[in-house]
């Protein structure tokens, strides 16, 4: 496995400014058949997918990852962000760097968390783009969600103090490994801090507005979803799921996992599940 790294200049499209996101690549030691493009979740950072990059790319697929804005070494402010598109502008430039880098050949879209969130709402206006897209926990819906009344309190904080803390994460949700959890706690390019009012107001914004529109998405989609999930509800998965336009969808769930699928005990049979189907669709 080859690996290079650098920074992105992107320009926000509907926010202020620009940002330099970090970016990596992870590349086959023969000639690449396919990429894929690896999109991590909230608070996190693309250097804690080295083992799935391992796993793709010894069976032939460029990886090609970023760390958010507000995330690991990307420039941005933590648990913020003043628009949603500033993550899919990221996606944006992500794929022209790959698709520059690989012109010929095939895309897939991997997405986890809210990483898959952002690869939901980047494929309803690039379908045409990727040849797939696989979704690992997706945060469409969360069981920890605040109710109505407190969603309509916090759109008004986001309007009025939008970098205001509201919620943290359970890290204990993340794996029943204990080691992935300590690991997860101690590594400080992970954001452990509270999420502010305008990150949860443009997440449930995006949520509601990608369930919607599921009937839109026509390219082969998996979900994949721990049945323990805390962090992001499965019920989310089957929702879009079931209303996916797409004629070659599959939803696969897993007794016991908790969010991190990549992550649980069971990783080797999940990385497996994943890069079978991904095979299928070369």
């Amino acid at each position: 496995m080859k690996h290079s790294d650098g920074y992105l200049e992107v320009v926000h499209s509907k926010a202020r400014g620009t940002s330099r996101l970090y970016q990596q690549t992870w590349e086959p030691d023969k000639a690449a058949r396919a990429v894929v493009l690896l999109v991590h979740g909230l608070g996190e950072h693309s250097e804690r997918y080295v083992h799935v990059a391992d796993h793709l790319t010894q069976r032939g697929f460029a990886v090609y990852a970023l760390d958010h804005y507000g995330h690991g070494k990307s420039d941005g402010h933590a648990g913020f962000v003043e628009r949603f598109s500033v993550y899919l502008d990221g996606v944006d430039e992500l794929f022209r760097k790959a698709r520059a880098d690989h012109p010929s050949l095939p895309v897939f879209l991997l997405g986890h968390s809210m990483g898959g969130l952002i690869a939901a709402s980047w494929l309803l206006a690039n379908q045409d783009s990727v040849r797939a897209c696989v979704l690992s926990g997706p945060a469409l819906k969360t069981d920890q969600a605040p109710s109505a009344i407190l969603l309509a309190l916090n759109k008004l904080l986001s309007a009025l103090v939008p970098t205001l803390p509201m919620i943290q994460l359970d890290a204990a949700g993340v794996s029943r490994d204990p080691a992935v959890v300590d690991a997860y706690v101690n590594d400080p390019l992970v954001f452990h801090g509270k999420l502010t009012a305008r990150l949860i107001a443009e997440l449930s914004a995006t949520m509601d507005d990608t369930l919607s529109r599921a009937a839109e998405i026509r390219v082969p989609v998996i979900f994949m979803h721990g049945e323990e999930d805390l962090l992001t509800s499965p019920s989310g998965s089957q929702e879009m799921f079931a209303h996916v336009s797409s004629e070659d969808k599959t939803l696969k769930l897993y007794p016991g996992l908790y969010h991190e699928i990549f992550n649980e005990p069971e990783q080797d049979a999940v990385l497996a599940d994943m890069s079978t189907w991904l095979e299928a669709r070369l």
